[in-house]
C-alpha cells in the first residue's frame, strides 16, 4: 500500500485516495498521511459498487448510515486541519433509487468541514451501467454551499463543459473516461481555459503513448509487473482502431519492453482515429444488480461507532 504513495517531483498537488469504515483507523490514516508522507489533499471514497466492499457496509453502502458517515468525516478533517490539508469525499446518488442518500452526504459533507463533495450520478445498483444522472448534481449543487464535482459520462472534452454548464458544478472527476486515453486531460486542461483541444491523434501517437505508459510502469514497479499491468490497458488505447485480432492478442501477453515496440511497430502510423468511438462508453458497464449489504444494514440509518469489519480494496472505485 505504501507503494502508492510515490510522487514524482513533478507533481505539484499529492492526492491521497482513502478507503475506510472505521473513523479512529481513518482518522489515524489521514494523519499518518499528512505528518510522514507530505500529501495535499486526502479524498474518501464512499462510491465503490464492488460487492465484496459493500458486504461490509463500505463504499457505496456506508452513507446509509449518516451517523458513521459523519463521525469518519469529521475524524479525517480533524487529523488533516492542523497541516491545512483539505478533505474531500465521493459518493453515489444512493444504494438504488428507494434508497437515495446523496443529498444527506452533501449536507454531512459541509457540515464537518469537508473542501468538496464528488457525486457520480449513479446508484451503486446501478454499478456503471445506463446513464449517470446529471440532474441529480444539479440538484445536490442547490443544496449545498460546498463545491461540487461531477462524475459520469465524461468521455470528451466537450462532456466535462456541458455537465458543468448543465448542473453548475464546480469541476468535474474522470474515471472510466481516461481508460486509453491519457490526452483527455491534456483535453480538459485545454477545454477549461477556453483554448482549443488539440487534434486527435493517429494511431502512431497512440502506439508511442503506449510505449511510454509502459515504459514508466516497468520504471515504478519493474519490467515482469509493469508490463503485466500495462496489458489490461491494450484493448482501451486500441478500441476502433483496424489492429487485428492477432496482434491484439500478442499485445495483451506482452512480457517485456522491446517485445512491445517489437509489436507496436506492426500498427499502421498513419491511421486516424476512429471518430466514431468518441463519446461511447469505455472500461466497465454491466447490467444493474442488487447490492449486496449486511445484514440489517437498512435497518439503521445512523450508525455511530458501528463496528464494520474493515475490507481493504485498492483497487475499487466509485
Amino acid at each position: 500500500t505504501l507503494a502508492m504513495l510515490v510522487f514524482d517531483e513533478s507533481e505539484d498537488v499529492r492526492s491521497v485516495q482513502l478507503y475506510g469504515t472505521d473513523p479512529v483507523y481513518v482518522g489515524k490514516a489521514a494523519e499518518i498521511l499528512c505528518a510522514e508522507h507530505g500529501v495535499a489533499h486526502i479524498d474518501l471514497n464512499f462510491g465503490c459498487p464492488v460487492p465484496k466492499v459493500t458486504r461490509k457496509g463500505g463504499g457505496g453502502a456506508l452513507p446509509w448510515r449518516r451517523g458513521l458517515l459523519a463521525e469518519i468525516l469529521e475524524s479525517a478533517v480533524r487529523a488533516a486541519e492542523p497541516y491545512g490539508v483539505p478533505v474531500t469525499m465521493k459518493t453515489r446518488k444512493g444504494i438504488d433509487e428507494d434508497h437515495l442518500t446523496y443529498l444527506d452526504a452533501g449536507r454531512i459533507a459541509q457540515e464537518t468541514g469537508c473542501a468538496a463533495i464528488a457525486l457520480h450520478g449513479r446508484t451503486v445498483a446501478q454499478a456503471y451501467s445506463g446513464d449517470a444522472d446529471w440532474d441529480a448534481i444539479g440538484r445536490l449543487v442547490e443544496h449545498v454551499d460546498i463545491p461540487v464535482l461531477g462524475n459520469g459520462d465524461i468521455w470528451e472534452a466537450a462532456d466535462a463543459l456541458r455537465m458543468v454548464e448543465q448542473t453548475g458544478a464546480a469541476g468535474v472527476v474522470v474515471g472510466r473516461g481516461c481508460l486509453g486515453r491519457p490526452w483527455l486531460f491534456r483535453d480538459l486542461a485545454a477545454a477549461f481555459a477556453g483554448e482549443q483541444v488539440a487534434v486527435l491523434p493517429t494511431l502512431g501517437e497512440v502506439a508511442a503513448m503506449m510505449h511510454r505508459h509502459a515504459e514508466l510502469l516497468v520504471q515504478h514497479m519493474g519490467e515482469e509487473r509493469g508490463c503485466k499491468e500495462f496489458r489490461k490497458h491494450v484493448s482501451w488505447y486500441l478500441k476502433g482502431f483496424r489492429a487485428g485480432g492477432e496482434l491484439r492478442r500478442s499485445l495483451a501477453l506482452v512480457e517485456t519492453l522491446p517485445e512491445l515496440d517489437r509489436l507496436l511497430a506492426d500498427l499502421d502510423p498513419a491511421e486516424p482515429f476512429p471518430v466514431s468511438e468518441l463519446g461511447a462508453p469505455r472500461g466497465r458497464q454491466g447490467s444493474p444488480r442488487r447490492v449486496v449489504l449486511p445484514d440489517g444494514w437498512l435497518a439503521d440509518q445512523d450508525g455511530r461507532s458501528a463496528c464494520v469489519t474493515e475490507e481493504l480494496e485498492s483497487g475499487s472505485g466509485g
